[in-house]
């Protein structure tokens, strides 16, 4: 007998495959679960398969659960989801940060619930100094910079060109390039994401919300909720009947992958799931392979 997947995805579960149908009996479309630790280049092949037996279709709902990945994996998700429907949503139960925050601005509608968590999209980089924090990102640069400017002035640039001599002298010279190309990258990938809709808000209003998210909050690791990405101009939606469904699809897409499904560290583990109402496959790690291998989910 099948039951809910509780809060952790423990005890009795409904499949993945049901919770989908459910969503489709609630909104006009096809639905579709894509579900990773990071978006990578390798969740392409399987989802285009997955996305070739729904077929074009003109709505498509997609249930979005992400910690992170590659921004460049990201927009090519998003380039493939828009090839086979005319109308994207994104129906994001919990997680969807970093590259899950990219891949959402493709969607022409977000549906979030209370339990949504995003983030801003800038890159970080480890640090190479222990006594500091433990990743640097491009703001770290212009708060410095800014503090530098208003704390010394124009009556003492000697001062300021010292702390500024001392702050490259601590920064490897290619981490400062990569900074910055990692940061137009994303000012280039945001954008064009925010075109993909149909009806996207004009030029100057793309590049004033990719610049929030990359400039706009203290830090890369800020969370920000359904509200904070309305209020910055992004489509988002409260829809209760299809967040409370989504809440249980997302519980189970955790028990199929991600840390639940790892006893310890020398294990296997699941890390992505792609999944329709027809079928469904999860991708198993092995700590000896660096390559997944796609199979069944039950």
């Amino acid at each position: 007998m099948e039951g809910s997947a509780g809060p952790l995805g423990r005890g009795m579960t409904t499949s993945i495959r049901t919770h989908l149908r459910t969503l489709e009996a609630l909104r006009p479309g096809r639905a579709l679960a894509l579900s990773a630790s990071r978006l990578d280049i390798d969740l392409l092949p399987p989802l285009y398969e997955a996305l070739r037996t729904l077929g074009p279709v003109e709505r498509l709902a997609v249930v979005v659960q992400c910690r992170g990945g590659e921004a460049n994996a990201a927009r090519r998700i998003a380039l493939l989801l828009h090839a086979f429907a005319e109308r994207l949503t994104f129906v994001v139960p919990h997680h969807c940060t970093s590259a899950g925050t990219v891949l959402a601005l493709a969607a022409h509608e977000i549906v979030a619930g209370p339990m949504a968590v995003f983030s801003p999209i800038g890159p970080h980089f480890p640090a190479e100094d222990d006594a500091g924090p433990a990743a640097i990102a491009p703001e770290d640069f212009r708060q410095c910079w800014r503090r530098l400017r208003d704390g010394f002035g124009p009556e003492r640039p000697e001062a300021r060109e010292k702390i500024l001599q001392r702050l490259c002298d601590n920064v490897f010279p290619t981490t400062l390039t990569a900074l910055h190309r990692s940061t137009r990258e994303l000012e280039r990938i945001g954008g064009e994401m925010l075109s993909l809709p149909l009806g996207a808000p004009p030029r100057e209003t793309r590049a004033e919300i990719v610049s929030t998210l990359l400039y706009g909050f203290d830090s890369p690791a800020c969370v920000l909720t359904a509200d904070d990405l309305r209020r910055i101009g992004l489509p988002v939606v409260r829809d209760t009947a299809l967040e409370a469904v989504a809440w249980d699809a997302g519980c189970e897409l955790r028990r199929l992958a991600e840390p639940e499904s790892r006893r310890d560290e020398d294990d296997h583990w699941h890390d992505a799931v792609i999944a329709t109402a027809e079928a469904a496959q999860r991708r198993l790690r092995r700590p000896d392979a660096p390559a997944g291998r796609w199979e069944p989910a039950p």
